[in-house]
């Protein structure tokens, strides 16, 4: 018959392994042109029936294609489940369903970008693909949760808003965990959820770190309302976070290979703070300990090493610490990360609480003569806690074996000391801070693209805000639409407002200054993950400041 011809040109035509034709995909385009050839060239394309199509008793053998679920009536009472594409053929004597595909017997999609998943749908007659991100927009307080806060008011408490039952099973929250990660990128193991002592996180396996799954967020300003919302789904309006991994422990460096490391290992290979080896078997050694006294240009090169093929290894990556950041946010909705650690829900079955001080009671005065104020705490000492978040007490002793102080090292999600203990410098943003007389600003530039980090210029960089002239308890962060966490507003207090301390000067010339987060071990109320520190030179080094550990994957 003609249309036979015809009609393997119309499916060759119209069925695209592309994605620009209403039908995309070669296995669609392959199943239907089988089964034209199965049919043979003694069967007519009758077009689109649905389940009221009536054409009585064909006078030749004809074929439908079917998409809508329901029972033909009318062709035989063929059943057609919602999943199902097929075709109902008429062969002279009786109506047949040929399946092409089942929805249902396709690969599972888990893990796929949503942003680029489809469906196929059925306008009028034809079929047509429709972007499934497109499909969302009106779903938002059913896919998201969040939190919101009024700037004006100090009470650090946040509201949890979107679906409630997020926040109860916490959908993103449960796929961040720990892992080993070798040099390529690759996860060689996910950690055991519960207690991580008896995995191997000697660094002979890979790097001990957390996987940060990929997810969408959206930050909005109405009045003094901000809102932070996250979805699993592409939301209209959201932006994607891409998957990466932020290690588990403030990192150490191989000092054999000068490669930037997260381990718990107390070989002299990764000793820690400054690699004092004289401190060796004493009450302040420095075996296992994150490795301090290191510039942030120093640390960006130390961490390329793990690959140089490629810019995906870095120390803290600012946009990693701003993942977390958010993420224990809407989580806690609560500002105020310093909060009493509470292992129950609240009445409404949420988190509650916060991470508790974190390693930050250490006085200055005897944190400098004890160990002249190097890290105190090993990599790994809350591992028994696995992926979980709290506290574990730590004694740090002093010569003759008595209890110096007592301080507690907590963890978010498998994330040892996400603030206290020693400062985090960041990498991918710098802060151009101008001396007084000038214009007065202090601004804070983002780079987008690890291949930009630089210490010299803002070449790459994109300017975010202004960051807050005066020191203070944090009152107001940039926020903006990308939710910057750099404070731009203090006057806030230790259990006011985000109820942390920015750290800042004013220098005599425009300078080129880093960020770090977290604040140190005698910090005391002043520490949390709103902290922040720009006193401090990407040139220069200090005792009390490290780095983490990131890798981000570009693809």
């Amino acid at each position: 018959m003609a249309n036979y011809e015809t009609l393997i040109a119309s499916i060759k035509d119209a069925i695209k392994n592309n994605n620009k034709q209403a039908i995309t995909g070669q296995m669609l385009q392959d199943a239907m042109l089988e089964m034209v050839s199965q049919l043979g060239k003694n069967y007519a394309f009758g077009g689109v029936a649905t389940p009221t199509t009536n054409v009585g008793t064909p006078t030749t053998n004809t074929f439908y294609i079917a998409t809508e679920a329901g029972t033909y009536t009318k062709m035989g009472g063929v059943v057609l489940n919602a999943s199902e594409f097929a075709v109902i053929s008429w062969n002279g004597s009786a109506w047949t369903k040929h399946t092409i595909f089942d929805v249902l017997s396709l690969p599972d999609a888990e893990g796929a970008d949503p942003q680029t998943l489809v469906s196929i749908v059925v306008d009028g007659n034809q079929l047509k693909q429709v972007k499934l991100a497109s499909m969302l927009s009106y779903a938002e307080e059913e896919v998201a949760y969040g939190v919101e806060w009024d700037v004006t008011v100090s009470s650090t408490a946040m509201t949890r808003i979107g679906n409630m039952s997020l926040h109860r099973s916490l959908p993103i929250h449960k796929k961040i965990k720990g892992c080993l990660l070798d040099d390529d990128g690759k996860v060689v193991e996910y950690l055991p959820d519960d207690d991580w002592t008896g995995a191997t996180l000697d660094g002979t396996k890979g790097q001990v770190m957390v996987e940060i799954p990929m997810h969408y967020r959206k930050f909005e300003t109405i009045g003094d309302i901000r809102r932070c919302w996250i979805s699993e789904y592409p939301v209209s309006g959201y932006h994607k976070v891409p998957k990466m991994y932020i290690s588990a422990y403030e990192a150490t460096v191989q000092r054999s290979t000068s490669k930037l490391a997260s381990v718990m290992n107390t070989s002299t290979d990764y000793r820690g703070g400054n690699n004092n080896a004289e401190w060796d078997g004493s009450y302040r050694s420095l075996l296992g300990m994150p490795a301090t006294n290191i510039t942030r240009t120093i640390f960006r090169t130390y961490a390329r090493k793990r690959n140089t093929a490629s810019t995906d290894w870095n120390c803290l990556v600012y946009v990693a610490y701003k993942a977390v950041f958010w993420l224990f946010m809407v989580e806690y909705a609560n500002l105020n990360s310093q909060l009493a650690v509470n292992a129950q829900k609240d009445a409404n079955g949420c988190t509650q609480g916060g991470l508790g001080l974190g390693v930050s009671n250490i006085s200055s005065s005897d944190w400098s003569a004890h160990n002249s104020s190097y890290p105190t705490v090993p990599c790994g000492y809350t591992n028994d806690l696995g992926n979980k978040s709290g506290e574990k007490a730590y004694a740090v002793k002093k010569a003759d074996g008595s209890t110096l102080v007592t301080v507690y090292a907590n963890r978010y999600r498998g994330i040892e000391h996400p603030f206290g203990h020693i400062w985090k410098c960041a990498d991918g943003v710098n802060v151009q801070i101008n001396p007084n007389g000038g214009d007065n600003t202090s601004k804070v530039y983002v780079a987008s693209n690890t291949s930009s980090y630089n210490d010299s210029n803002y070449t790459g960089y994109d300017m975010i805000g202004l960051m807050s002239r005066s020191e203070g308890y944090v009152k107001e962060i940039i926020f903006g639409t990308e939710g910057d966490v750099i404070p731009s507003a203090v006057g806030g207090n230790s259990s006011g407002y985000f109820a942390d301390y920015l750290t800042t000067s004013t220098p005599t010339t425009t300078t080129l200054r880093s960020i770090a987060f977290g604040g140190h071990s005698a910090h005391g109320a002043q520490v949390g993950l709103c902290c922040v520190n720009t006193h401090v030179a990407p040139t220069a080094p200090s005792a009390a400041i490290g780095t983490r550990l990131c890798f981000i994957p570009k693809k």
